[in-house]
């Protein structure tokens, strides 16, 4: 076997490790282009750019793109759907954004497609655990019921009493950590499978996602776009990589060389130009920011941000 031989096999090992690592632990334990009309796009540009605008007036506009797996309005329609009352995030919702996310990393590529699976199995385990608890109501939320939202104020009364009428086990992410706190099954030493945990993980991930669409949809510097590759990996030197080992972040940085080129971007998400793409991303990206804010808050209330 030749050195380039080597080499290739050697990089390929790497990826797939990568592939079983990336969210272990802290995510690190064990073509053709579909071109919209100008008006679509120009409108979403308006509303994007108007203070008045919102998340479910550009979610209306958006359209489905023949030809892709990935579809930035479902995308955006599942995150509109996750925010509940005033402080919560309802779960399937938030689990079939991550879905859509899945199919986003997928497309850009086998190596990043690996990752994906990773995620897969952690969306895997919350399902699941939220099935059991259908399955066994007599184990749901009991006399806890008013302890899940019990951070919020006294405005939030009557949403609270509305929520606690349909809320189950794992309806939401305040209701999942309500209920495995209470019966004990987060572990603040040592790794679990808990819901609690779980979250954590997709959290951190959400986070770098967050960052490489925003970074994507920045406009140019001196009439300059920068790679998706150079992007993508500074998103995760900020985020993920903080919570990796050292041969996890080398494996990582070997996955994003091999990230296309921006003119794929375009084509991903049906638009034809960096302002276009800029105007949908922008988008995507602040309706993350209130799902991932409200995750946040949720977690750090329950000293949550660093489980094992």
């Amino acid at each position: 076997m030749g050195v380039k031989s080597k080499a290739a096999a050697a990089i390929l090992i790497l990826l797939l490790f990568l592939g079983s690592l990336w969210l272990q632990g802290g995510l690190d334990y064990h073509w053709d282009s579909c071109l919209k009309g100008y008006n679509q796009v120009n409108k979403l540009h308006q509303l994007s750019n108007s203070s008045g605008a919102n998340g479910a007036e550009v979610s209306q506009i958006l359209e489905g793109c023949p030809g892709q797996t990935f579809q930035v309005s479902l995308l955006l329609s599942h995150l509109l759907a996750a925010p509940a009352y005033t402080s919560d995030v309802l779960l399937q919702p938030y689990l079939s954004s991550w879905d859509e996310l899945v199919k986003f990393m997928e497309a850009l590529g086998p190596m990043v497609g690996l990752i994906s699976k990773e995620i897969e199995s952690k969306t895997t385990i919350i399902r699941q655990l939220a099935l059991s608890a259908e399955e066994n109501p007599e184990a749901e939320l009991g006399s806890n019921v008013h302890s899940i939202n019990s951070v919020s104020t006294e405005a939030d009364t009557k949403n609270s009493v509305e929520a606690s009428q349909h809320t189950s086990a794992y309806h939401s992410v305040r209701s999942m950590i309500g209920v495995e706190l209470d019966r004990g099954v987060v572990d603040f030493h040592h790794q679990t499978d808990s819901g609690c945990r779980t979250l954590l993980r997709l959290h951190r991930a959400l986070l770098w996602l967050k960052l490489f669409l925003e970074k994507l949809a920045e406009t140019p510097v001196a009439s300059r776009l920068r790679s998706p590759s150079d992007l993508c990996r500074e998103a995760y030197q900020s985020t993920l990589a903080n919570h990796h080992t050292w041969f996890v972040r080398r494996a990582a940085e070997l996955a994003f060389i091999a990230l296309p080129e921006r003119g794929f971007f375009f084509r991903l998400v049906c638009v034809q130009n960096q302002e276009e793409l800029s105007a949908v991303l922008n988008t995507v990206v602040h309706v993350i920011g209130e799902v991932y804010n409200r995750t946040q808050k949720a977690l750090e209330e329950n000293g949550m941000l660093d489980l094992p």
